[in-house]
């Protein structure tokens, strides 16, 4: 698994959970937020959204307590869709490309996974991301007029 932030400001580092790892909510909350992906999205602004989606991790209580002190408009977890890729640029746009460009060739270990999405990541263009961050508020839009069912037909 890898977690990442994005923005017309910029993007986050990469941040790998090792194999093996128990993706609970302390650890969620320890390493991926506190000490990875916070720190790199408060680099680029004070204000930001941080999405998520209802992952048992994202919705732990101390996950939450701290999203409330740490995120400038904490959205509550009863707001967030509950499957939400459609809404996510990572998602509807980021990954698939990266995917395209890491899969060309195949790879024989995590190892190898990893120093190729590194590369294609330290690789992808900016405008991109910026393309990714523009078409949210369309999606969302579409998403409200689909009163939050399929909307992908409208796009």
């Amino acid at each position: 698994m890898v977690s990442v932030g994005v923005s017309a400001l910029g993007r986050t580092n990469l941040h790998f959970v090792d194999p093996g790892v128990k993706l609970n909510g302390q650890y969620y909350q320890d390493i991926l937020l506190t000490r990875d992906l916070l720190p790199d999205i408060k680099q680029y602004s004070d204000y930001f959204t941080f999405q998520q989606d209802g992952a048992p991790a994202h919705q732990a209580h101390e996950t939450v307590k701290l999203l409330k002190v740490e995120t400038p408009d904490f959205i509550q977890s009863n707001l967030w869709p509950p499957n939400s890729p459609d809404l996510n640029p990572v998602n509807y746009k980021i990954w698939g490309l990266l995917q395209e460009r890491v899969y060309k060739t195949s790879i024989k270990d995590a190892d190898k996974l990893r120093r190729r999405i590194a590369v294609e990541w330290d690789k992808l263009d900016q405008r991109i991301i910026d393309e990714a961050v523009a078409e949210r508020r369309k999606r969302l839009r579409a998403c409200v007029a689909a009163s939050g069912g399929q909307f992908e037909h409208q796009m």
